[in-house]
C-alpha cells in the first residue's frame, strides 16, 4: 500500500554549515565584527566633530542621531568582547 508509514522513506535532515563552524572561525568573524564596529565609531566621531555646536534644529538632529549612533555602537562593541574575551 503507497501511504502505509512503514513503507516511507525516512526523512533526512541536513546539517547546515553554521552548525559546524569552528572555533577559528567565530574568533575570526568576531574580529571582523569588531573592526567594523570601531570603523563606524570611527565615522560617526568624525561626523560629531564635523557637526560640531547646532546652529540650526537640522543639525541638531544630526548631532542627536550621530550621539545615539555612537553609544549604540560601543555598546555593541563591548558586548562583542565580552563574549570573546580572547579577542582584547
Amino acid at each position: 500500500m503507497p501511504n502505509d508509514p512503514d513503507s516511507a522513506e525516512p526523512l533526512v535532515i541536513p546539517e547546515f554549515p553554521e552548525d559546524r563552524r569552528s572555533e577559528a572561525q567565530v574568533r575570526r568573524e568576531a574580529r571582523i565584527r569588531l573592526a567594523r564596529l570601531e570603523a563606524d565609531i570611527a565615522y560617526f566621531q568624525a561626523r560629531l566633530e564635523l557637526i560640531g555646536e547646532p546652529n540650526s534644529s537640522n543639525r541638531a538632529a544630526q548631532r542627536k542621531l550621530f550621539t545615539l549612533l555612537h553609544k549604540a555602537t560601543a555598546k555593541q562593541i563591548l558586548d562583542t568582547r565580552r563574549r570573546h574575551a580572547d579577542l582584547r
